[in-house]
Parts: structure tokens; sequence; C-alpha cells
């Protein structure tokens, strides 16, 4: 029995991967890539498949590595939730060691292959990966004002799209910056309001005001009509070289209203069904936002 059980419990190489996908939180790092590219192709005329192969694989391995990095500092919390006890690191199919060396070698390539785009693309990696290790993980267990935190290396990817075609941090960028961060909040708080009791476990404030009532939900309304204003604000053409249709405001104006629309009815029922679905219309809005901003600009 006991050599039936060492053959099941032995590493595979399959299980190598599965564990490598989980530490560097694969989806979320090609969604990253994803507004990273995004980015890209709002500030070119003509498009470098070279760039934007550097742009992806320096993206991901550097959220790779700000994974890599949160889930050696929270291993021990980590195995308190249902989410992530199963985690490699928790569940010690992995060591610190290995994660670590993954997470470091991540760090140096992946900030490597961005300062071969440009050297200001370099340091908005860097700052990403020190602003989410150094300060948004620790803080997440100190105040709810965590989530404000985080949203800073959160919204850096799609600005660093543009920084990294054009070599210029100016209005464009900071513009998308801005849609970025302002979409968190509404995102990241029903995703708190999904997992309250869970992250209370392990001491986690990922609340406003670490409380999961209607007064957490005026601010996920208030953040969500603050970003639909910001994201069809480039209609007024007040975002320098970046601007959209009228047709396109309408567009993205009525797809931000089904988040507010969730949002309202998570008011009223507080239940956590209406918090998935807004945490769910809340992944559906940045993506087509991102994608019809680009069909829009090649149709200028």
């Amino acid at each position: 029995m006991d050599s039936i059980s060492s053959i099941e419990n032995k590493p595979t190489f399959k299980g190598f991967v599965s564990d490598f996908k989980q530490l560097t939180k694969i989806g979320l790092s090609l969604s990253v890539v994803f507004s990273a590219i995004a980015g890209y192709l709002l500030a070119v005329d003509i498009i470098e498949a070279r760039i934007i192969i550097k742009l992806a694989v320096g993206g991901y391995l550097m959220v790779g590595a700000s994974n890599a990095f949160n889930q050696v500092i929270e291993k021990d919390t980590d195995a308190l939730m249902k989410r992530t006890m199963n985690r490699p690191l928790p569940t010690g199919r992995m060591t610190v060691r290995t994660a670590l060396t993954i997470a470091v070698l991540f760090t140096i390539i992946g900030i490597g292959i961005l300062y071969s785009i440009n050297a200001k693309s370099a340091l908005f990696g860097a700052i990403c990966i020190f602003l989410y290790v150094s300060a948004y993980t620790p803080l997440k267990s100190v105040t709810p004002l965590a989530v404000f935190v985080g949203a800073l290396p959160g919204a850096i990817p799609f600005m660093l799209g543009w920084v990294a075609a054009t070599n210029q941090f100016g209005i464009e960028a900071g513009f998308l910056f801005l849609i970025q961060f302002f979409w968190q909040f509404p995102h990241f708080w029903a995703i708190g309001w999904l997992q309250f009791e869970e992250y209370k476990k392990a001491g986690f404030n990922m609340l406003p005001m670490n409380t999961k009532d209607k007064g957490a939900v005026k601010q996920i309304i208030f953040y969500t009509i603050i970003m639909i204003l910001v994201s069809v604000l480039p209609v007024l053409k007040v975002t320098g070289e970046f601007y959209i249709y009228p047709v396109t405001a309408v567009i993205i104006a009525l797809i931000g209203s089904s988040m507010l629309f969730y949002g309202v009815k998570l008011y009223k029922t507080e239940s956590n069904v209406e918090a998935r679905k807004l945490m769910l219309s809340s992944v559906l809005y940045i993506t087509l936002v991102q994608i019809i901003y680009v069909v829009d600009k090649f149709l200028h």
C-alpha cells in the first residue's frame, strides 16, 4: 500500500505545470497582457509584431512575479481560505524556495524584456511589482485602503501598452490608467463581498470600512458611475491624441449601465447572487471597453 501511495504522491511534470499556472495566476496574467496589448494598439499607426511579443512576454512575467511573491508572503493565510487552500505553497506541493526562484527570475527577465522596448516601460513594470508586493499585499491585513493601493499597480497594464508604443507618459497614458484604476473598485469590492467571510478568516480588509452592508454598496455604485464617466470622456476630445466617436461613447455607457444595474440590485437585496453578477459584468465591461476603443481607433 505504501508503494502505491508513494507513486500517487510522486511529483509529475503535469502536476508542476498545473502548480506553476496557479502560482503565476495564468488567467489574471493573460488578462493583464490583453490590456497592455490593447493600450499598445491604441497608440500606434503601424503595428510591430516584435513589440507586441515583447510586451506580452514581459507583461506576463511581471504579473507572474507579483503573484508568486504574493503567494509566498500569504502562504499561511492562503491555507485558511477555501478559495486558496489548494494552492501549491499551502499544500506543500511546491517549496517556498522554488516559488521565490520563479518570482525573482520572472522579475529580472520581465523587466529586462520591457527595458528592451524602452526604459519607461521597464520602470512602470518595476513599480507595478514593487507596489503589489511591498504595499498592497501587507496592507490587506491592516486597512480597507489596501484596495486603493492595489488599484495603482492594477491600473498600470493598459497604460503600459501606450508607453511601450510611444515612449511617452502623457495625458493619453494617464487617462488609460484612470479608466482601469476606477474600474477596480466595483470589481474588487464585488469579490470582497462574495468572499467576505473567507477574507475575515485570514484577517483581510477587502470591503470599504470592512463592513458587508449598504454603505459598502453605496461606494460600489459611486465608483461605477465615476468609471462610466471617465470611460466616455474621450468623446469630448480632452484626452490628447486619444478620442472616440459619440456612438462609441453611447455603447460604452450602455455596457457600463449593466454594472450600475447590478450595483443597484445589490443595494436592494444585499445578496451574493447580485454581487456575483456585478463581478462578472465588471470583467465583461473592461474587456469590451478595451476592444471597442481599439476598433474605434482603427475606424478614425
